[in-house]
């Protein structure tokens, strides 16, 4: 519904927040007006989520104060931000896995008499936010069987379930595919239209430039100054980065060799029993990328783990070069030679608690030369992560510190210079750049294509149709289980569009005959 009566400006001044040496926000003023659309930008560990956990009360400031108009507001938890209209959806999921839908929304709040849960109203509320804002939620879908995005919209719809004034979006779209984004994008110019005040936290420069009314750009924990919606992508990345970036990917044409990985007919069940990889084959040979595009839950993340070995293959065959590794375990396939980075990089890819320096050694501790008999060469380990620190540019206080403590970007630098530390056959990265700065995605991007260069076949999954078009030496597109189609990565983005939706390639290329420039680009 339509906020009631126009709303203060929402106001923090001069806000300061110091965790030991490291200063996340340097007296930062900032201004969030209803009715707009607010994007804040900045590097990952710039600053922007620690600003955002400030306002909602998850952070206290050392320094500062937030006002509403002219009034102080206290904001001492997340009830007292609720309390006072301010809404948050947060980037890493908030979400009781084991609760449903409507559970979940109605945590805290809960609606019947003497505080017991009333089940019928919380539905009825999951049931008519979805339908107001097009979201398909189950309100008795337990949240652990969801897939990724289908999560994230229980995010926005818990923030709407209060009916907030103020909304912070904090990287919303990271795990959303390029559908669920534009959808996202209608719901917020909506939320705005009703007189809200939106705070949209992206590093998808594509997307400030669709939907920003203002934006901010963070650096370093401090405002380094505001752009104009209309700034152009390099205009917003040098602001962001603090140097110019290269937004395309500067590589060679591939010179591939022969197939080192070959998929024939294989076949993956989920855990209730249905067929969620069917009947694939494909071929990725030495010195090519092959980026696996496609909706999100069509399977991808499926082929990724059966070819580590996480998930059981119940039919098919999987070799690589030349050796039969359908049945390998996960610690198996990596002695194989396959390096894998995960799409969820927080549950799969490191342990939050151990060192930067542990989990640069974490799937070779036991091998020489880190091992010594039933000891660790400690300062081995430790030279190691400080030379992979300097080339790959991760950014931690030390190496000693926990991987849990550093910025997205850094995090997903220490899984791909672990990845990449050792001789790779196969190097399998699904979403590797999810939730990473336009920055680290240029290093990242780099890496990668340096290692397809060394001879390595390389399989990329990804949702992002502009980091498939870049990377890409050949696109398949996954539908259902199935490889609708193996094309060239200068095919256009409809008909890209059209073979996820399941399109077979030949109508889908025969329907988009006349490609859009634009589309190319």
């Amino acid at each position: 519904m339509p906020v009631k009566e126009a709303a203060a400006d929402l106001r923090l001044v001069g806000i300061t927040k110091r965790f030991g040496s490291l200063v996340a926000n340097d007296a930062i003023d900032l201004t969030i007006r209803p009715g707009e659309i607010h994007c804040l930008l900045g590097e990952n560990g710039a600053g922007k989520s620690t600003l955002m956990n400030v306002l909602y009360g998850l952070l206290q400031p050392d320094e500062g104060e937030i006002l509403v108009g002219e009034t102080p507001l206290k904001v001492g938890n997340p009830k007292q931000a609720m309390a006072a209209g301010i809404g948050m959806v947060h980037q890493h999921f908030m979400l009781v896995d084991v609760f449903t839908v409507a559970e979940n929304i109605a945590l805290g709040r809960e609606q019947g008499p003497l505080g017991i849960l009333d089940r019928g109203a919380a539905r009825s509320l999951v049931s008519d936010l979805a339908k107001r804002y097009r979201f398909d939620v189950d309100p008795d879908a337990v949240v652990e069987d969801l897939p990724v995005g289908v999560q994230q919209r229980v995010e926005i719809i818990k923030a709407l379930a209060n009916d907030a004034t103020y909304l912070v979006f904090d990287e919303p779209t990271a795990v959303l595919t390029p559908q669920e984004i534009d959808e996202l994008m209608a719901v917020m110019q909506s939320l705005r239209d009703e007189g809200r005040a939106i705070v949209f936290i992206t590093h998808k420069l594509r997307e400030v430039r669709a939907i920003a009314d203002r934006i901010t750009v963070i650096r370093r924990g401090a405002v380094v100054g505001e752009a104009e919606p209309g700034a152009t992508e390099a205009e917003l990345a040098e602001m962001m980065v603090g140097r110019a970036v290269q937004l395309t990917v500067d590589k060679e044409p591939a010179k591939p060799g022969d197939s080192r990985l070959v998929v024939d007919g294989l076949r993956v069940l989920s855990p209730g029993g249905s067929v969620v990889v069917d009947d694939l084959s494909v071929e990725v040979s030495g010195g090519e990328i092959l980026c696996v595009a496609g909706v999100q839950g069509n399977g991808q993340t499926e082929l990724a783990e059966a070819l580590l070995g996480i998930t059981p293959v119940s039919g098919g065959k999987i070799t690589l070069d030349g050796k039969d590794i359908t049945r390998y375990n996960p610690k198996q396939t990596l002695d194989a030679g396959i390096g894998f980075v995960p799409e969820d990089r927080k549950h799969d890819g490191f342990v939050g608690t151990f060192s930067v320096a542990e989990n640069l050694v974490l799937n070779t501790f036991d091998e020489k030369p880190y091992a010594k008999g039933l000891s660790l060469d400690l300062p081995l380990i430790r030279r190691h992560a400080e030379e992979k620190v300097k080339e790959f540019d991760i950014r931690t206080q030390s190496i000693s510190s926990p991987v849990g403590s550093l910025s997205g970007g850094n995090q997903q630098k220490v899984v791909l210079a672990r990845e990449l530390s050792r001789p790779l056959a196969l190097l399998v990265a699904s979403q590797p750049t999810r939730g990473v700065d336009v920055g680290a995605i240029e290093f990242l991007h780099e890496r990668i294509v340096a290692e397809r260069d060394r001879g390595t076949a390389v399989l990329i999954v990804s949702t992002e149709l502009d980091e498939v078009a870049a990377l890409a030496d050949r696109i398949a597109v996954m539908y259902r289980g199935r490889i609708v189609g193996v094309v060239p990565p200068d095919t256009s983005r409809e008909a890209l569009g059209l073979m996820m939706a399941g399109v077979p390639e030949s109508e889908a290329l025969a329907q988009t005959a006349t490609p859009n420039p634009k589309d190319l680009r």
